[in-house]
């Protein structure tokens, strides 16, 4: 598994700019298989509300918030 690829998709989505499962699959360089696997674990371990649009032909997120696997700065909590 590919984090950059995983974060790759999750911007993709943001942008509702994935194209088709086959179409996505190029745009990460693997396989569709890897894209389902990649959809299903953001769904099962992250709980990320994606659907696909059959007439946009793109992934989305149903529900507003976000999704981020980059590390943010912040005060480190030392407790």
């Amino acid at each position: 598994m590919n984090i950059k690829n995983i974060q790759l998709l999750i911007e993709l989505i943001e942008q509702k700019n994935t194209g088709t499962p086959a179409e996505l699959s190029k745009k990460l360089a693997v396989s569709e298989r890897m894209i389902y696997k990649y959809l299903d674990i953001l769904k099962s371990e992250f709980n990320a509300p994606i659907k696909y649009n059959h007439t946009l032909q793109t992934y989305y997120f149903t529900e507003a918030g976000s999704l981020d696997l980059r590390w943010q700065e912040g005060e480190l909590n030392t407790q």
